[in-house]
């Protein structure tokens, strides 16, 4: 992308900022975190392909433990001379603080770029406002914000520019998802106007401050109170001549590019009494509602706030109008217990101090409000809502815009339906599925039109932060003039589902303009598509005036192997019926994109891709719409009518997507969600389910074992219940001996199942003679969905099996155990959930679950519902999220205060055993609760003492009741991904190892940062290429468990669900019942490895025969009575590592790239296997005795 001169581009705001950012650095220290990640992603892609700087060397790009890490290493390189930046948002930029503090305190120029997120309070939200910001505010850093995709270009270059002049840190920033991931035409700056833009006499002079042997001095001294407070004030010239420099700045940037940018821009009448001040994307949104407003004949205004930090009054007084009467400061942040927010009272001092001054000639009246928290919408309608609060004798001050407050009363009515659109504007919205390709196919239509016609284009992408599989809203505008629209489109003139299940309970046409066209994915022919709409859709399309297409892109994806993915169809279709490029023309840029976006994926993708492009124009049928309504179908309500009324008043509105109407009022005060939600979400993704064979079925539990959604289960009960058994309810008879009158039933749940074929992988059991179908085949849905249904109702309501009477130690005995984790968010295949699943089957009743931030995190803990749930007497996992990199000390905590909870209730129990019978305390106290019966056992007895301390009435009865619930053994588990374990929280987890404590940690290891998209960790194998290791990654993965083992007295082990199952039950079992710390490494395949998940399980069982992931249990107790305690449960390698790896995209897509280097990483990591081979073997062969001790 380097070029001389002015290029247009489609792009967003992340790359905007890293394209400059790049060329004006000698490092970059990275770490991933949502929203900022696709910044370092792209500095390390353009390392790897040799794009240099502008001084002509590439910089050198290091990923860190943490984002702790990466300012630390930033600050190091700052400190020795170099020029060094780095990318963040949210928690990350908290971690940063420290060091910001010192980097500013000492006057070193650098520029850090935020993509501003807000932060983790009552609930974790990875979608942007300023919280990260402007808890950052007081480091000393200089602020300068972003409000479109654009000025990400170009203020990064202002602030790299102006941090060397100014020698204070810059802090650029923009807002999280609402710039940093909308696309939009830019114009990107030459090279040649970036070096004239850098000083390079102030680049040497940096150089020259840095540490050097040669020059020797002292930074950095412990100071005491005799100096500290003047040394903090020696910096203060340095601040006050910030903003003349970064004015001068703008003013040559304007020179050389055309665009003129102020500290503060105003924009509006010039005799406006009214006007919003405000920072960030939101100025966009007011400025294009001015215009309207000015059209109207109404003289209002905005003050856009570009550098908050330092704040120039001389600046403000030069735009401020001089008839202003009213002013309303919008933040996009919260500031508890304030008199306001920062903004608010950074502008409530700077005016009042104008005014005392004499600048102002009489004092405006300030309210303060808060908006778009979140990434909350931040529409024309609320702009004008607000000038209209203005215009008011008393406004309201510290209001809220955009929510409904029936507690506080802070929030102002706006009227939703104000659409100042410009008309020649195309607007079209697409509801698709995640991984189905949708949201990709989009970004490459606004790259074709915006770098193909004259045309400007914007693109933006609704998805929440759950995995593939949920839902995703596209938003894309094209017009003859640039696109400054931050918000949603409410107008659309082009709608497509690519989803025909969402139609049956979603109004996919409440934003279609009229005269729009609307494009149905679905398998229902032309003839009956119009009939088979709900009768809400149907009054649109004949009110609207809406022309209505269908085609079965499914059918069409599944014909030319391209499995779910009908992103490229339905893109073909688009173009062909929104005429914004030719026909012809269309075709050959989405080919020309699909070359681009698939050529590391091989040719054979690409091939699939035309074939799809060529054929879908065949299938695309107009539907012939009748004058009347015909259709008696109603939307499904969105969740049961049995439901809970939490999910139907709460969480039934968020599912469907109308959770912004929700009143303050409705929603828990302290981050506090009932558990079991997911159960009712019914989120019905999968055109096809499993179907079992009763007459096949072997009963050997590995399709319950392997699902990741829980919805497949199994349960055995007597004959009888049959009576009353719906027809096509199966059964047979239960193949174990000793019980002859049982019956065993294997059912599906429908609408949870994702159809990822799992099952059908796991399945044993083949139907003789054919041996082609199993006992469980995939079959369409639609026809057996009701069916279905009533079988499940039915199956529900058997009785659940006694978990006192289940072996436990078996697969067989397993799949019996109810899951009390179900219909996850999770990615269809994927290999985690598993592993949590039977965690909350063996120990759910009385599971305590601290959860690291990542995967997991999200599609356990991610609203609108959560999948951790509870049994049917209200026992279930107590689930908790902190931070990502704490969880190891946040899980040890909750140890703690179960132990000293059951301390303190036996000692009462010791106290009481005058008023309660002796043998029942006797056995309260002693039960050992090792298994199943056990357990049960003791929730009887503490049942019993509940009784009886309800009938005495003392205070150490009211005390004992308050953790009597703690006499049943808690089973703690700390429960998170390789990037928390071998990374970010490695430290803690260290820590807690070490400590001795009888925690159970479970490290679902897929070898990259899953959650945020595939990065590196530690964990990411020799070979293999991630986000962050484009190149191939040099260095070998981290052994863990060895780690652990050193310490002597943990218990380890390394599973893989589909290298052996049994052995994973296993190991579940054994670190629960040791009484000590444990840690378990579960290979768990991912998408981000680059293969049909389809197949996971059979790549865990190649990663296990070819000695990649060696299958091994070391068992302390073992140590204690003289055995070896290091098993080694895998044979020696059978296949060479490659026939494992290059079954993936991670280790073959290097191969394509740079196949020299490929071949040598790849021998390398052959290398690397046999030497941890050798070592595990020689660890399995050793006495007990040369082992750690274990007191």
């Amino acid at each position: 992308m380097i070029a001389n001169q002015p290029k247009i581009v489609t792009i967003d705001g992340n790359e905007a900022a890293a394209y400059i950012a790049y060329r004006l650095v000698d490092i970059c220290s990275i770490f991933p975190i949502t929203p900022s990640s696709p910044m370092a992603e792209e500095a390390d892609a353009w390392s790897n392909a040799g794009i240099k700087n502008i001084w002509g060397q590439i910089p050198d790009i290091i990923e860190m433990q943490s984002e702790g890490g990466a300012a630390g290493t930033a600050h190091g390189a700052l400190q020795t001379g170099s020029l060094a930046t780095t990318f963040t948002s949210s928690q990350g930029l908290l971690l940063m603080l420290p060091n910001m503090y010192k980097i500013a305190g000492e006057l070193t120029a650098t520029v850090f770029h935020v993509a501003a997120r807000s932060l983790a309070t009552q609930g974790l939200s990875i979608f942007g406002d300023h919280q990260d910001v402007m808890a950052a505010r007081m480091t000393g850093f200089a602020m300068l914000n972003a409000a479109s995709v654009q000025e990400c270009h170009d203020m990064a270059l202002i602030a790299h520019g102006v941090t060397l002049k100014s020698r204070v840190p810059f802090m650029h920033f923009f807002d999280g998802f609402r710039t940093s991931h909308e696309v939009n035409k830019i114009s990107i700056i030459p090279d040649d106007v970036i070096r004239k833009m850098i000083d390079e006499d102030l680049v040497y002079a940096h150089r020259n401050r840095g540490l050097n042997p040669d020059n020797p001095f002292i930074r950095g001294t412990a100071q005491n109170p005799d100096v500290y407070f003047q040394s903090r004030e020696t910096v203060n010239v340095f601040y006050d001549k910030v903003p003349d420099i970064v004015q001068e700045a703008m003013d040559k940037f304007a020179d050389m590019t055309g665009r003129q940018y102020q500290l503060f821009d105003y924009y509006g009448a010039q005799d406006a009494e009214n006007i919003i001040i405000i920072i960030g994307s939101g100025a966009e949104t007011v400025i294009e509602t001015v215009k309207h407003l000015h059209k109207q004949g109404q003289s209002v205004g905005i003050l856009q706030v570009r550098l908050y930090r330092p704040l120039s009054l001389k600046h403000i007084a030069k735009v401020l109008p001089k008839a202003v009467k009213s002013i309303a400061v919008l933040d996009r942040t919260k500031e508890i217990g304030a008199r306001g927010e920062p903004l608010y009272l950074d502008m409530v001092e700077a005016i009042l101090t104008l005014y005392n001054d004499g600048i102002l000639k009489s004092m405006p009246k300030i309210i303060g409000g808060r908006y778009g928290l979140s990434s909350k919408e931040f529409t024309p309608a609320m702009v004008k809502a607000v000038f209209d609060e203005l215009q008011k004798p008393s406004p309201k001050n510290h209001f809220t815009i955009g929510i409904n407050d029936d507690v506080g009363h802070t929030s102002l009515e706006f009227d939703p339906n104000l659409d100042i659109e410009h008309k020649e504007v195309t607007r079209a919205i697409f509801y698709g599925l995640g991984s189905d390709g949708t949201v990709g196919a989009n970004k490459n239509t606004i790259k074709i039109i915006g770098e193909n016609t004259d045309l400007f284009a914007q693109g933006y992408f609704v998805y929440d932060s759950n995995k593939s599989g949920s839902q995703t809203i596209s938003h894309l505008r094209f017009g003859p003039d640039p696109i400054k629209a931050p918000y949603l489109i409410s107008s659309a003139n082009f709608v497509a589902c690519h989803k025909a299940s969402f139609i049956e309970k979603m109004d996919v046409l409440k934003f279609a303009a009229k005269g729009a066209t609307f494009l149905l994915n679905t398998d229902v022919g032309v003839d009956m598509a119009w009939d088979c709409l709900p009768k809400p859709l149907q009054q649109q399309i004949i009110s609207k005036e809406i022309v209505f297409y269908v085609i079965d892109a499914t059918a069409v994806a599944r014909d030319v192997g391209m499995g779910r993915r009908i992103n490229t169809i339905m893109q073909t279709c688009f173009f062909a019926l929104s005429g914004v490029l030719p026909r012809d023309a269309a075709i050959v840029q989405i080919k020309s994109a699909i070359k681009k976006s698939y050529a590391k994926k091989g040719d054979k993708i690409v091939a699939k891709n035309f074939a799809a492009v060529d054929g879908a124009l065949d299938h695309l049928y107009q539907v012939k719409i009748s004058k009347n309504i015909t259709s008696k179908i109603e939307f499904q309500p969105i969740v049961s009518l049995n439901a809970p009324k939490f999910v139907q008043e709460i969480t039934a509105p968020m599912i469907n997507g109308e959770g912004d109407e929700l009143a303050v009022s409705q929603i828990p005060v302290d981050g506090t969600y009932p558990s079991g939600t997911a159960a009712w979400g019914k989120r019905n993704v999968s055109d096809e389910i499993p179907i079992w064979q009763e007459d096949v079925c072997i009963q050997c539990g590995n399709c319950v074992f392997v699902c990741p959604h829980s919805a497949i289960r199994s349960k055995f009960y007597h004959k009888s219940y049959l009576n009353d058994a719906p027809e096509t309810f199966k059964s047979a008879k239960v193949s174990a001996r000793g019980f002859p009158e049982a019956k065993y039933t294997l059912q599906i749940y429908p609408e949870d199942c994702t159809g990822c074929y799992m099952c059908i992988e796991a399945c044993p059991a083949f139907k003789w003679p054919e041996k082609v179908s199993k006992a469980i085949n995939m079959e369409p849905k639609a026809p057996l969905l009701e069916a279905e249904k009533k079988n499940l109702e039915f199956f529900d309501s058997l009785p659940v099996n006694d978990r006192a009477e289940i072996d436990f130690s078996s697969i067989r005995g397993a799949q019996f155990l109810e899951p009390l984790f179900e219909f996850s968010g999770a990615c269809p295949g994927c290999g985690e959930t598993p592993y949590v699943k039977l965690l909350s089957q063996l120990f759910g009743p009385r599971l305590l679950v601290a959860n690291a931030t990542g995967c997991s995190s999200i599609y356990g803990g991610n609203l609108p519902t959560t999948p951790w749930t509870k049994n049917a007497e209200g026992r279930g996992p107590a689930w908790s999220n902190s931070l990502f990199e704490d969880n190891a000390e946040f899980g040890l905590g909750m140890r703690l205060s179960a132990d000293r909870h059951l301390a303190i209730a036996k000692d009462l129990l010791n106290d009481m055993r005058g008023e309660i019978d002796g043998n029942l305390i006797d056995d309260l106290i002693n039960s050992k609760q090792q298994i199943g019966a056990e357990v049960s056992a003791q929730l009887d007895r503490v049942h019993r003492l509940k009784e009886i301390l309800g009938t005495i009435l003392t205070a150490k009865a009211k005390e004992l009741l308050t953790v009597v619930d703690s006499l049943v053994r808690r089973s703690v588990w700390l429960v998170g991904g390789d990037g928390w374990a071998y990374d970010i929280g490695s430290g803690g987890l260290d820590h807690v190892l070490a400590s001795g404590r009888n925690v159970n940690i479970l490290v679902m290891d897929t070898e990259v940062y899953s959650n945020t998209g595939g990065q590196m960790s530690k964990a990411t194998p020799l070979a293999a290429t991630a986000k962050f290791a484009a190149g191939g990654k040099t260095v070998a993965k981290k052994d863990l468990a060895l780690q652990a083992v050193s310490y002597g007295n943990v218990y380890v082990a390394r599973i893989a669900m589909g290298g052996n199952s049994q052995q994973t039950l296993q190991a579940f079992r054994e670190a629960e019942q040791y009484k000590g710390p444990s840690l378990i490494l579960a290979y768990s395949h991912c998408i981000a490895h680059g293969y049909d998940m389809r197949y996971g399980l059979e790549q865990q069982k190649l990663a296990v025969a070819s000695g990649h992931w060696p299958l091994v249990r070391y068992n302390p107790e073992l140590r204690k009575v003289g055995i070896n305690p290091f098993i080694l449960d895998a044979p020696r390698p059978t296949i060479d590592f490659k026939e494992y790896a290059y079954n993936e995209m991670r280790y073959k897509s290097l191969l394509e790239s740079n196949p020299k280097v490929a071949v040598e990483l790849m021998q390398m990591a052959q290398k690397s296997l046999n030497l941890k081979w050798d070592t595990y073997e020689k660890l399995a062969s050793q006495s007990a005795s040369q082992f750690e001790p274990v007191y």
